[in-house]
């Protein structure tokens, strides 16, 4: 064993002790709490031509969604019993389940950092919650999500 090797030794040895005793970072929970919907823009994906139904947007103005370690709770589409999150850095074409991507595939002029852009989004990446269950969450910030469902982007903010 050469000199390096024979000092380097007993100090990897108690560096790997150290690290195998330190707790594990803990997971960013960020996500977690009361949500409040606050506002709905008809989504960049609906049909332009068809009317968007009002009503569908307002049944969810106003109300609340709580996200658990062990369920979300809230309106019936968004409840939902054992997600399993998963946070993503998303790209724009990777939003709302790729709906962004899908729209920039069928006509080369759309861009989904436009898009995002005109959603609220800033930067490259976006931190997305994947619940497991039918809704993605996308963060404008740590207080702010967007939640597509239909024809509507639903803004949420933290309470």
């Amino acid at each position: 064993m050469d000199r390096v090797a024979i000092v380097l030794a007993p100090v990897l040895a108690v560096a790997l002790a150290a690290a195998a005793v330190l707790p594990a970072p803990a997971e960013d929970t960020f996500y977690l709490g009361t949500w409040k919907f606050e506002s709905a823009v008809a989504a960049p994906w609906a049909d332009p031509a068809a009317k968007p139904d009002e009503n569908e947007k307002n049944a969810f103005i106003g109300k609340i969604v709580t996200l658990a370690a062990k369920q979300i709770s809230g309106p019936k589409v968004f409840a939902c019993k054992g997600p399993h999150y998963k946070v993503s850095d998303f790209t724009a074409d990777m939003l709302f389940q790729g709906a962004f991507g899908e729209m920039h595939d069928k006509d080369k002029s759309i861009d989904p950092q436009q898009l995002a852009a005109a959603l609220g989004f800033t930067g490259a990446s976006y931190k997305t919650v994947e619940t497991g269950c039918e809704i993605d969450w996308h963060f404008v910030n740590a207080t702010t999500a967007e939640v597509g469902l239909d024809n509507w982007v639903y803004t949420l903010k933290k309470q």
